[in-house]
């Protein structure tokens, strides 16, 4: 009896120890997150203030006087409106190109071709070369195709990636092959296939590849900048770098160029987080 007992109160008090552990990490993680929002709650509350208060000598979090100015400022003198939609064409397509990453990775997985393994190994090399590398070939190759300074030029060598196509061929690679040959017995065709049976059956990887494919497409700056001398094909992110250099001194329109840019993502991770956990958790099960 005495054992028994000794064992419920050791039992007990680490049932007690490690609650209190769990406080006491929880209590830091919060106190990290709060320092580490504070800039980025600054940032999207100043974008609301005049210059004049974001430039006083005792910063205030909250503004004192709100105004929509420095937005409209953006759109009205720094033409961030055709900046926008050249972003949003700009991402639209590297949704387009994440459907054909997906297909690609099916290829791979599901089908039997001569030389699919030594041609699955050359992608998987690209992963290798650094992106800066193939610039100059690539713009090159567009020039003579006539496609530098347009939009076409812009879009189409970001359409395919091979993280892509590898993260959908390991997944899809799961997938039972019985399943897709009962769907062909049945009489359906193999895009039937692929947009019936595959996709939905990888969605934690579409949802995890939408949000980088978003991200990436969303923060195009470098390539942008360099096969377009047209302003009027100009991104965001390079809209705000054209900002920074004309109004440098005016900081509030600069906290308004940033909250536009990132507070998208922001929101466009947190509808999706569930999913991209799924898909990490997936992904590293495997």
């Amino acid at each position: 009896m005495k054992s028994s007992a000794v064992s419920k109160d050791s039992l007990s008090a680490h049932v007690k120890r490690e609650k209190s552990q769990q406080w006491f990490v929880g209590i830091i993680l919060t106190l990290g997150g709060l320092l580490v929002s504070i800039p980025f709650v600054w940032m999207i509350l100043s974008s609301f203030k005049p210059e004049s208060e974001v430039m006083q000598l005792t910063p205030t979090l909250f503004p004192k006087e709100f105004t929509l100015e420095n937005f409209q400022n953006l759109f009205i003198n720094m033409n961030f409106g055709l900046y926008l939609k050249n972003t949003v064409i700009v991402v639209l397509w590297s949704f387009v190109g994440l459907f054909l990453n997906a297909m690609a990775g099916y290829a791979f997985a599901k089908f039997e071709f001569k030389g699919r393994n030594k041609l699955f190994f050359l992608v998987l090399a690209t992963m290798m070369i650094p992106g800066q590398v193939t610039m100059i070939p690539v713009y090159l190759i567009l020039n003579q195709m006539q496609l530098t300074n347009t939009m076409a030029g812009i879009v189409l060598p970001g359409l395919v990636g091979a993280f892509g196509i590898f993260l959908f061929r390991q997944f899809m690679t799961t997938i039972p092959d019985e399943l897709l040959e009962a769907a062909r017995l049945d009489g359906a065709s193999e895009l039937r296939v692929f947009w019936q049976i595959v996709l939905p059956m990888t969605k934690p990887i579409l949802a995890v590849q939408g949000i980088l494919t978003f991200i990436a497409g969303w923060n195009s700056f470098l390539w942008p900048l360099i096969i377009a001398n047209d302003e009027s094909l100009y991104t965001l992110s390079v809209g705000l770098s054209l900002l920074k250099g004309q109004y440098g001194g005016n900081f509030a329109l600069q906290m308004a160029g940033s909250t536009f840019m990132v507070v998208p993502i922001v929101i466009i991770f947190i509808i999706f987080q569930k999913h991209i956990i799924d898909g990490y958790t997936i992904s590293g099960m495997k």
